[in-house]
């Protein structure tokens, strides 16, 4: 019997949710725009030589080698033997506020982290699948949508992602300029609060990050008393993000938020909250592993019940018990790492500066913030994109620009040191050495402009063409 296939030729519209159609991700943008070209052209030293070299991604390898070292000498807890339990119990439902060995030797090693100054209660500790998580669950605790978080900039371009999309809160940038280093100040957190009460908005908190990304400078315990006695006098939160407290290798230290509330008694410290993970510090961002750490009982409650949407896996709480048990590797391994990151930047930045290109001084982080300013056709954010165009196009770098950060002049860009190897460095410095040393840093470049080293169509192609062919035959084998 013959089958009949009618096709309809009808076009029926299935409606979608405002949040599904709406671009609030932030994903159309130079900073993600460069991973996306990178991963069409991938450097490897070998294999394509000429390709792109990521400089773009904030992630600590120095932190994950050392970490795959304890793993490879500790492989029997990958078998369940000396973990405290078995693998039926943690396969099994466990409670969404997380094992209690894990906690607790999360909150030890946060300590560490921090000195030894700070005690952290475990109790205080709500978990979360990363430090995404967490930022989205504190602004949900404690915005309501079409309130206002004050956010100093240059600020994490994925904030506008984690703390605006899914919270319908909005950010009111604080501007904080290169005359004092991208400082914070009273000056500038009161005249970002006056803009937004003109909006008609309600301020919630301020938000800030210290160590700072992009800036990669730890924020002075002057300045975080500043913005407690803003906070305090507006009646508003503050948030602090500290992921990347474990990478402060130089001075001045770095002086967490915790220490200053548990040495006063000036400030209400349920208006504070916390944000940590272990991606950074400790170069697991494939983990997924983020806490919010905060005194007020009711954020507590509310994050928790938020959290059983973005949970970590039971089986990884359970490794890194182990791992963070080990006082002799955690000890060791923040002092190797910190070393580490130091030597790092001092020769990088000194390979900077010996073509002529200049950076803020930064203690931290996994980065330098380099100022590009002279190289720039027009002092505008399209010079600034242009510039950026070139740098990936004709140098194969894929550096992030300012105006992804909400950076308040153009020119300056976050560079990423710690995502590679020293070899790569190098070889990442050996091409900003060429193009300084045929473009000259004079800004105006040849008679054509800095427009006239921009890649054509069929040049952008052919640097896409190796990875993107090799992107459709996997696609084409599976």
């Amino acid at each position: 019997m013959d089958v009949v296939l009618i096709e309809s030729t009808s076009i029926v519209s299935f409606e979608l949710s405002t949040l599904a159609l709406a671009d609030g991700h932030s994903e159309n943008s130079p900073y993600f725009d460069g991973w996306k070209a990178y991963d069409l052209n991938p450097y490897h030293p070998r294999l394509n030589p000429s390709g792109i070299i990521q400089m773009g991604l904030a992630e600590n390898q120095v932190g994950t080698d050392l970490v795959n070292e304890w793993v490879e000498e500790h492989s029997q807890v990958l078998a369940w033997k000396g973990t405290l339990t078995n693998f039926k119990e943690t396969a099994l439902y466990q409670d969404y506020h997380g094992l209690d060995s894990f906690r607790k030797a999360l909150a030890s090693f946060m300590e560490e982290v921090r000195g030894g100054r700070v005690k952290i209660d475990p109790d205080r500790i709500v978990l979360t699948a990363g430090a995404t998580a967490a930022n989205e669950i504190l602004t949900f605790c404690i915005a309501n949508p079409g309130d206002t978080l004050l956010v100093p900039t240059p600020y994490y371009a994925g904030f506008d992602r984690d703390l605006k999309w899914r919270t319908g809160v909005e950010i009111e940038p604080v501007e904080c300029g290169s005359h004092d280093s991208f400082q914070i100040t009273l000056l500038a957190l009161e005249k970002a609060y006056q803009i937004a009460l003109k909006k008609g908005k309600t301020v919630k908190a301020v938000f800030i990050t210290n160590p700072s990304n992009p800036l990669g400078l730890t924020i002075s315990p002057q300045t975080l008393y500043q913005v407690l006695d803003f906070a305090a006098e507006k009646s508003i939160h503050v948030i602090t993000d500290e992921v990347y407290a474990g990478t402060a290798f130089s001075s001045p230290p770095f002086t967490s938020i915790i220490e200053l509330l548990q040495s006063s008694t000036k400030y209400n410290p349920e208006t504070v909250h916390i944000v940590y993970s272990l991606s950074k510090d400790l170069g697991l961002p494939g983990f997924r592993v983020g806490a919010i750490y905060s005194t007020n009982q009711t954020v507590r409650t509310a994050a928790r019940r938020m959290s059983s949407f973005s949970l970590v896996s039971s089986q990884t709480q359970v490794l890194l018990t182990c791992l963070l048990a080990d006082r002799d590797f955690t000890r060791s391994y923040l002092l190797r790492v910190r070393e580490e990151l130091k030597r790092r930047h001092r020769n990088f930045v000194k390979g900077l500066r010996a073509v002529g290109v200049d950076c803020l001084e930064g203690n931290s982080g996994l980065f330098c913030w380099v100022n590009l300013k002279k190289l720039l056709e027009s002092d505008t954010w399209e010079g600034e994109l242009q510039l950026w165009r070139i740098i990936l196009e004709k140098i194969g770098l894929n550096i992030s620009p300012g105006c992804s950060f909400h950076c308040s002049e153009p020119g300056w860009f976050r560079v990423c040191f710690g995502n590679m190897s020293e070899e790569d460095m190098n070889v990442a410095l050996g091409r900003i050495k060429s193009f300084m040393s045929n473009y000259g840093g004079t800004g105006g470049g040849d008679d054509d402009g800095i427009k006239g080293l921009l890649a054509t169509p069929e040049e952008a192609s052919h640097m896409v063409r190796p990875r993107l062919a090799y992107v459709l035959d996997a696609e084409q084998q599976a």
